[in-house]
């Protein structure tokens, strides 16, 4: 297996969300839908779109909202589980959920990029 393709998140002006282990770019702060959520380890974020993860087989899994079919995603660099993407949900009122992304927030950190302007 090659090299992964990462992409940086290189907008300065909005903060990103990064897997804690090896601080690989996940997503950025506005694409954030809701940070009402739950995940297995605590809270977690709901987003919208996310990148340099890895969506793994499909599953139903009963959650606290119903019955869903949902992968769970890992971080493209370092292999460690994020969170789940959401691809079918049972009942009408969490179709919303569904082609969205959980991030746990235990396993990512908000980060910034700083821009040297010492050059």
């Amino acid at each position: 297996m090659g090299r992964p393709f990462l992409v940086f998140l290189d907008d300065s002006s909005t903060p990103f969300y990064a897997c804690r282990a090896c601080h690989t770019h996940l997503a950025k702060s506005d694409a954030v839908f809701s940070k009402a959520f739950q995940g297995r380890l605590g809270p977690a974020y709901l987003f919208d779109r996310v990148c340099n993860v890895e969506v793994g087989p499909s599953e139903e899994r009963d959650l606290s909202t119903g019955l869903h079919v949902v992968a769970d995603i890992s971080c493209a660099r370092c292999h460690a589980i994020v969170g789940w993407k959401y691809l079918f949900a049972t009942e009408a009122s969490q179709k919303y959920k569904e082609h969205r992304f959980i991030l746990e927030k235990r396993s990512v950190t908000k980060e910034r990029n700083v821009l040297d302007d010492s050059s």
